[in-house]
């Protein structure tokens, strides 16, 4: 069973994405507090995250970038509701290949075809 994290400000969109997911067959850990996140995060446990880009406290790059420090080889996809900040992205983080950016809202079909092809991935 693939092993999902999913980090968002909103627990309505964590709770749906966590029920959708759960009916194909992920296991799904949800957040709503990056920090708290960042403190529970054991490498290795996920196949991939998912982090909301604007969240208070802690947006999804720093996030990120504090995850990588504890992960260097974790999966992650960015999901926002708001335009792709892939530019900014590469500003902070130019040596690193993360392409994977899902826009806000998506259907659960959709999202199970970005996780599994993001985990597909070498």
């Amino acid at each position: 069973m693939k092993k999902i994290l999913v980090v968002d400000d909103e627990p309505d969109i964590t709770s749906s994405i966590k029920t959708g997911l759960e009916k194909k067959g992920f296991e799904v850990h949800t957040y709503n507090e990056p920090l708290k996140a960042l403190s529970e995060f054991k490498p290795n446990a996920y196949d991939l995250l998912l982090i909301d880009i604007r969240m208070p406290k802690m947006n999804g790059f720093e996030l990120y970038r504090e995850i990588k420090k504890k992960s260097s080889d974790v999966k992650i996809c960015f999901f926002t509701a708001f335009e792709v900040y892939y530019e900014e992205f590469r500003k902070m983080f130019p040596n690193l290949e993360v392409k994977c950016f899902i826009r806000k809202p998506i259907t659960i079909n959709d999202l199970v075809a970005h996780i599994n092809s993001e985990i597909e991935k070498n």
